[in-house]
């Protein structure tokens, strides 16, 4: 990654287990998926997808201890042989493999993926967002609920090609 710039897009928030349910559920994920999580963090929405659901998945992170912190993570909950993750700039990611794509970013973070999404993923891929949505793409679903805490989220459901 040496020469290429970086871009942190968001800080690193854990991503309740609700939460990460709900954002699975909202997918649509399933074993026939490919699951990608931009600015993965510690891996837990990948590791989900794979444990519960058994799909594949791809994390990326920009901080090389989050992708150590993930690996580790995976083979923790035994599904290292379905999930990778990988050092790299979610500004890089080809997303034609995935089939779902699952960010938590900030807005101005999420506003400048919706190219890299619109240029590189296929028709049908399935994009939620946690609480940020992408202006000018109207979401297929959205989905509104407080958790225990009494913290309101948005969840944001689109389908690339149907927008």
């Amino acid at each position: 990654m040496s020469g290429t710039p970086l871009y942190i897009l968001a800080p690193f928030v854990p991503t309740p287990p609700e939460l990460v349910e709900r954002m699975l559920r909202l997918g649509g994920v399933s074993s026939q998926d490919t699951v990608y999580d931009l600015g993965c963090g510690d891996g837990r929405i990948i590791i989900a997808a794979a444990k519960k659901y058994g799909a594949r998945g791809v994390g990326v992170d920009i901080e090389p201890y989050r992708v150590a912190e993930s690996q580790s993570n995976a083979q923790a909950a035994g599904v290292e042989q379905l999930v990778i993750f990988k050092h790299q700039d979610a500004m890089t990611v080809d997303l034609s493999a995935a089939t779902v794509v699952m960010l938590y970013l900030v807005h101005w973070s999420t506003e400048k993926m919706r190219p890299i999404i619109a240029k590189t993923a296929k028709a049908g891929t399935r994009i939620v967002s946690h609480n940020f949505g992408m202006d000018g793409w109207t979401p297929t679903k959205t989905e509104n609920f407080t958790d225990e805490e009494g913290k309101t989220h948005t969840l944001y459901l689109w389908i690339v090609g149907s927008s």
